[in-house]
This record gives C-alpha cells, sequence and structure tokens, in this order.
C-alpha cells in the first residue's frame, strides 16, 4: 500500500473515532413514553411510587404480579388491594367478572388509567370523557383532592397533558369522590369548573376505586414539590394492614426480554459458540474475501433507440414550427390505425365510409363527421397554426378512446 493510501486510511479511522466520541458525548434526549413500569427511571415510570409504597408500608406487604389477574386469582387464594396502573389497563370479560368477584368478597380494586372497560363503568354506573386543553394552551391542569384531611396544598399542578379523562357520569347516592380536576389554567380569572378524575364506590363487601389520572403515580408527578404530598392522600384509601397486589403485567413499558438474543447471551455455552461464529465469520472475510480472479466487465445491452429517434424527430419539426408536415404524419398515422384496427378501406372518405367508422368506433356519427371535417380543412391548407394542430391531435386521442367525447365547435 502506498503512502496515499494509508492517509486515506488513517484520515477515515480518526473521522470515525470523532463520529463516536459526539455520539456517546452528546445529551441524552428525555424519554417520555409511558411505561408505567416498576423498574423504569423515565419520567412517567413508576420507580419512586413503587420504591416509596415499599418503603412506607414494608416491602414484604408489596407484592409484585407479572401474570393476568385472571391467572392468578383463581390460582391463589388472596386478600388485600389489587393495584392497576397503566394509560390503558382493558380486562377482558372473563378476567373482569373474577376481579369483580374477588372484589365483592371484601376487597379492594383500585384501577389508574385513561381508559376504563365499558363493562367495569356500566357495573358501577359511570362514564367518561375527554377534558381537552381547548382553553387551557399551557397544558397546565390543576388537581386536588376532596377529602379535607388530605389538604396540605391549595392545588396540586400537572403540565405534560394535552388532555385529561374525567367522569361526566357517576352514580351520586353510591359514589364518593375522591378527586377532581380544579380547572383548566393557572390564570386567576379562570372559572372554577371541577371535573371529577377519581371515585370510590362499595362493591359487595368490598370497594372500587377507579382514578382516570394514573400520572399520580409516575416519577414526574411526584417528583415536583408538592405533589407528592397528592399520591401519598391517595394512598390513604388503601388498607395499611392488607398485602398491596402491584401489577406488571398491565403495563406499557417492556418489563421482559422478548429477543432471542436474551436467551442466547445468558447460557454461557450458547454465548461462547455465537462468539467464535462471529469470529469464524471474521477470519473467513479477511482471507476469503479477497479476489481470485478479475473483475468480469459489465456489458451493457444495446439500447431501443426508437423512442428517442421519434422524440428528436418531432422535437425538430416542432422546434421548426412545421406544422402543417406534423399534422399530415398524425393524419396518415390515424388512416393507418383505421386500416389497422377497424379493418377499414381509406380510399374513399365518403358518408359510408364514415357511418361505418362511427358504428365500429363506438362513436356517433356526428362526432365521427366534425372530425374529418378538421381533418379535410388541415390537408387543404398549405400552413397551419400550433392551436390547429393541438386541436387536430385531441380530436385523434379522443377519437382512439372509443369513449363518449363532445367535440367543442
Amino acid at each position: 500500500m502506498n503512502k496515499q493510501g494509508k492517509i486515506y486510511i488513517v484520515i477515515a479511522i480518526v473521522a470515525i473515532l470523532t463520529m463516536v466520541v459526539f455520539e456517546y458525548t452528546k445529551p441524552q434526549k428525555v424519554n417520555w413514553y409511558p411505561s408505567y413500569a416498576k423498574q423504569h427511571k423515565i419520567p412517567f415510570g413508576t420507580y419512586v411510587f413503587h420504591d416509596q409504597l415499599e418503603r412506607l408500608l414494608f416491602k414484604e406487604n408489596i407484592i409484585d404480579i407479572d401474570r393476568p389477574p385472571y391467572e392468578y386469582l383463581n390460582n391463589n387464594d388472596i386478600s388485600g388491594t389489587y393495584l392497576f396502573i397503566n394509560n390503558n389497563v382493558q380486562f377482558d370479560d372473563a378476567e373482569l367478572e373474577t376481579l369483580l368477584e374477588w372484589t365483592s368478597k371484601g376487597n379492594t380494586l383500585f384501577v389508574a388509567s385513561e381508559s376504563f372497560n365499558e363493562k367495569l363503568l356500566d357495573t358501577i354506573n359511570a362514564d367518561h370523557a375527554v377534558l381537552s386543553n381547548f382553553n387551557n394552551l399551557n397544558n397546565i391542569y390543576e388537581l386536588d383532592l376532596k377529602n379535607e384531611a388530605l389538604k396540605k396544598n391549595s392545588s396540586y399542578v400537572y403540565d405534560k397533558a394535552n388532555f385529561l379523562k374525567y367522569f361526566n357520569k357517576i352514580d351520586t347516592l353510591n359514589t364518593s369522590v375522591i378527586g377532581v380536576i380544579d380547572n383548566l389554567s393557572l390564570d386567576s380569572l379562570s372559572l372554577k369548573t371541577e371535573y371529577v378524575n377519581i371515585i370510590k364506590q362499595p362493591f359487595g363487601a368490598g370497594t372500587i376505586i377507579l382514578s382516570a389520572f394514573p400520572q399520580a403515580f409516575t416519577n414526574y408527578f411526584m417528583l415536583k414539590s408538592p405533589n407528592q404530598n397528592y399520591t401519598a392522600g391517595l394512598l390513604s384509601y388503601f388498607d395499611n394492614s392488607e398485602p398491596i397486589y402491584f401489577d406488571n403485567y398491565y403495563k406499557s413499558g417492556k418489563t421482559f426480554y422478548s429477543s432471542p438474543m436474551h436467551v442466547l447471551l445468558n447460557n454461557k455455552a450458547l454465548k461462547w459458540a455465537y462468539y467464535m461464529m462471529l469470529i469464524g465469520v471474521l477470519i473467513y472475510v479477511l482471507f476469503e474475501g479477497k479476489r481470485k480472479q478479475r473483475a468480469i466487465p459489465i456489458v451493457e445491452p444495446l439500447k431501443n433507440q426508437t423512442v428517442d429517434f421519434t422524440r428528436t424527430i418531432a422535437n425538430m419539426y416542432y422546434e421548426t414550427n412545421n406544422h402543417g408536415d406534423i399534422a399530415q404524419h398524425k393524419i396518415q398515422h390515424f388512416l393507418d390505425f383505421i386500416r389497422t384496427h377497424l379493418h377499414l378501406t381509406t380510399n374513399n372518405l365518403n358518408d359510408d365510409f364514415i357511418k361505418n367508422l362511427a358504428a365500429r368506433s363506438n362513436n356517433s356519427i356526428e362526432d365521427t363527421q366534425k372530425l374529418f371535417q378538421v381533418i379535410k380543412n388541415i390537408t387543404d391548407k398549405a400552413h397551419i397554426n400550433e392551436k390547429e394542430l393541438e386541436r387536430l391531435n385531441t380530436l385523434i386521442e379522443t377519437f382512439k378512446s372509443n369513449n363518449k367525447w363532445t367535440i367543442k365547435t
């Protein structure tokens, strides 16, 4: 390798290393994905809430459930509070029936989600709707708890939502309101309107608590003082004497490894077999990837120049404004089309010819007569202009299309 080649290699290596350094040192973008997974420390993870739950209520009282509630409840005789937190919690019918039956035995079902099963809402005679930010361009929402004993702050602010859900229908006789959205902005001139977003209702011997604000349990909300008091107020509705079953199944965040590489690299024998395969491929590329014969030249096939030739001749006629010759060629080509495709002779363009042509081409006799009148007028002229040429071309192409058409006079 000559000196110049070595210089190019060094420049390439330096450029690649520079790109790697810049990529490694650039600031990481904030991940706003609504994970709600207990192990995620991103803004919308629940790492802080789960950690504080274990600290306040003792770790042995917090039981993490990674299986569907239908399977877990049918295989275990448990009691306590079953806690679901996610942006979307949708139980199927059999699963909901199992949960409701378990709740009716004196347990608590707590679901924090932006959307709920219609059947679950029908069970407690409730419905939910969207509270948009139409009059709230800053996306700032004020939240509050209705229990006066839990109010430690005038309001709790949440500023990372284009919309929030609230309950637009509740059973006022049986349902207790736990939390509300006070208004849509921090502007003191705004009208104070309460929108119910957390409700509680007895069910059998147990209790159902629904929260349309799962963000209250996220890292972003809790770490923004004094919002932790709002979440702590919700925890007061849990029975501390009973275990809390923390659902990890209904989570948008990835809580398990789905890639086959995870299995491969966690087995020592398979891992080294994989590494040996990669080393073998690298050696093969280095030693066998060298060219063993001269490159076979690529012979390009001859191109069909007919279209290019036709375009060149047409441009030559057009640029010299020789519209008469173009029109004559167009007419002769059209007559050849009639002879070839419609099988009519064009020696005598009389009335019988026009009637037969109209019948075979699915065009009216009047339109056919007008077309050939234009052809006759152009044939009789020594010179024609561009508009007459364009009109001739339009009429002929319309005639060939075999569709219903009308010639403009």
